[in-house]
């Protein structure tokens, strides 16, 4: 699975979850807050995100992602990892 694949579903669970928020208009430089998600809406699209790539992080390791493509990183290094 490549980086941008793994952007893609963050993006489309992004999309999911936040109210008025196109695919295509997802920045994946910028954070979930700068499209206005809370830390529910943050959980939710991380948890799902997870579930679609069937992957475990524990949230220990996520705490200091800043943004969608670093949260992506994260994902691509545990892609595999059970």
């Amino acid at each position: 699975m490549t980086k941008q694949e793994i952007v893609d579903v963050i993006k489309k669970n992004i999309a999911d979850n936040l109210d008025d928020i196109d695919v295509k208009d997802i920045d994946p430089t910028k954070s979930m807050k700068d499209y206005g998600a809370n830390s529910l809406d943050i959980i939710e699209v991380v948890s799902c995100s997870m579930r679609d790539l069937d992957i475990r992080i524990p949230r220990s390791e996520l705490a200091d992602i800043g943004n969608i493509d670093q949260l992506a990183d994260k994902f691509l290094e545990n892609i595999g990892k059970k």
